[in-house]
């Protein structure tokens, strides 16, 4: 059994920066998730209000009304994935868990709604807890830190202390410096390569690079042309300790991970499974 998961995205948006509109439909969605799970993702986030630069917020309803027949079709065919909803709202969050996630994946690390972190404390469920630099809308007008590697670490140590005191168990908890999220080139590369200070925090690390903006910069190249580069951040992420992979191309990831961990460890398995 592997030491890392991945995390297949399930964007249920008119407007993510990678994938906007192609999984709208509810049915369509639940096959793409269904298709992430065959390729290896052990869990599925569905998320149903883009937080791209510059992203508008979306109501509550239609939050609900995109992520819920989602997360209860996953379901409903059969699913072995774990189920993580992308949310910053309560009420979202509660319903998700109530229809049968089990994971709240919170790029606002609580500070977006007071009452989310009551609702997952008293569903004992898992959560992921991100930093992120302001909001979408602003989020990328020039950032800056004093030490970005030493800021986002404290902040994480803070959130999850806050969700500590309020009754999450520190097992359920999951920590994302939130790659893309108010740093620039320089502070997501600084946070890569001392990862490492991160993991020290004792709680499994999440690392979303999937496409992003700072891989088109280094590479030039286009948002879907993006696979080989977030391969090779998620190899070295995990090589200084990641254990959780949010990537929207899960069977390239899950094979070099594969290779990855079979040579950090030593030890490897024939797959049990011919499609992959």
């Amino acid at each position: 059994m592997s030491d890392y998961r991945i995390m297949g995205v399930v964007n249920v948006t008119p407007d993510s920066f990678s994938d906007g509109g192609r999984y709208l439909d509810a049915a369509i969605a639940i096959e793409h998730g269904l298709e992430l799970e065959a390729e290896g993702a052990a869990i599925l986030d569905v998320g149903g209000e883009s937080t791209r630069p510059g992203a508008a917020p979306v109501s509550e309803p239609d939050e609900l009304g995109r992520v819920i027949p989602v997360i209860e079709g996953l379901i409903a065919a059969g699913s072995k994935a774990q189920i993580s909803v992308d949310t910053s709202k309560s009420r979202v969050a509660a319903d998700a868990l109530e229809a049968g996630a089990t994971l709240v994946n919170d790029v606002t690390a609580f500070r977006g709604d007071p009452e989310i972190v009551a609702v997952v404390a008293e569903a004992k469920a898992d959560c992921c807890l991100m930093h992120m630099l302001g909001d979408p809308r602003t989020m990328q007008s020039d950032p800056r830190y004093g030490d970005v590697v030493n800021d986002i670490k404290a902040f994480l140590e803070e959130r999850m202390a806050f969700a500590i005191a309020n009754g999450i168990a520190e097992e359920r908890i999951l920590l994302d410096p939130g790659i893309g999220f108010g740093k620039t080139v320089e502070h997501n590369l600084e946070l890569l390569r001392r990862l490492g200070e991160l993991v020290e925090l004792g709680r499994p690390v999440v690392i979303g690079t999937s496409r992003k903006s700072f891989l088109g910069k280094i590479t030039g190249r286009e948002v879907d042309d993006r696979v080989a580069a977030t391969v090779a951040t998620n190899v070295l992420a995990y090589e200084r300790g990641a254990r959780v992979f949010r990537v929207h191309d899960v069977a390239p990831v899950h094979d070099a991970l594969a290779v990855t961990a079979a040579t950090v460890s030593a030890r490897w398995t024939t797959p049990t499974s011919t499609t992959r």
